[in-house]
């Protein structure tokens, strides 16, 4: 085997055992919340914990991988629903996947707040999802399916207040979150009774899920879910 062939099978050895070790960390974080150990991880992925060390130092570093992976998982699927027949329809069936990701992994969202503003991949992700967010907004807007005065910020927002209104009584009733989804989505439909009181918000960045403003001077964003997804 030459060189060149065997670094390229060494490259693709790494990916297989990194993508191996973000789906294991997703399953075990989901069940056991992030307080899981490294050693759980391992066994779910059936390698040594050294081979997790190699990939992620840290375990911040772990969920900070899983967070982008899941809001990047949200944006590819928000792309692909951007060339839907019906852009009203696809803009709801994006909703649905955020905050279906965001009940899904409470734990792990709950975590990525503490590590959110001093990560700068996370913050790209996170923009990437709210781009195409504001897509999938303007593309039903014009299909005249949801109401002219609002925006991709605000359903970004939104989708927040979805989850945290259905959060506590999440665990009898797992499924309630789609309840104010349909209300909420039923709120953006058009046409609209009365006009907003108030313009959007500006861009900023804070974990969808986040009850805590973003740090001053700072423009960012929401969401995963998004941003891939985050507690009350």
């Amino acid at each position: 085997m030459s060189a060149a062939s065997q670094s390229r099978r060494l490259r693709a050895d790494a990916a297989r055992n990194r993508r191996l070790l973000l789906d294991a960390a997703a399953v075990v974080f989901a069940e056991h919340g992030t307080q899981a150990s490294i050693t759980q991880i391992a066994g779910q992925a059936g390698v040594a914990k050294g081979t997790v060390f190699r990939h992620f130092p840290t375990k911040d570093d772990l969920v900070a991988a899983i967070v982008c992976d899941q809001l990047d998982y949200l944006s590819a699927a928000g792309t692909a629903l951007s060339e839907a027949a019906d852009p009203t329809a696809a803009l709801l069936e994006f909703m649905t996947s955020v905050v279906e990701l965001q009940t899904h992994d409470r734990s792990l969202c709950q975590a990525a707040i503490g590590i959110f503003h001093d990560n700068l991949e996370i913050q790209a992700a996170a923009d990437r999802l709210t781009e195409i967010t504001e897509v999938l907004t303007e593309r039903a807007q014009l299909q005249g399916g949801i109401r002219g005065d609002v925006t991709g910020q605000d359903v970004v927002l939104l989708l927040r207040g979805v989850y945290q209104a259905a959060a506590p009584l999440s665990d009898h009733q797992p499924t309630l979150w789609r309840r104010y989804l349909a209300v909420v989505f039923e709120g953006l439909r058009s046409p609209a009774a009365h006009p907003l009181p108030l313009p959007a918000p500006d861009l900023f960045r804070s974990p969808v899920g986040d009850g805590h403003p973003p740090p001053a001077g700072r423009d960012t964003v929401v969401a995963a879910q998004a941003r891939a997804a985050t507690g009350p």
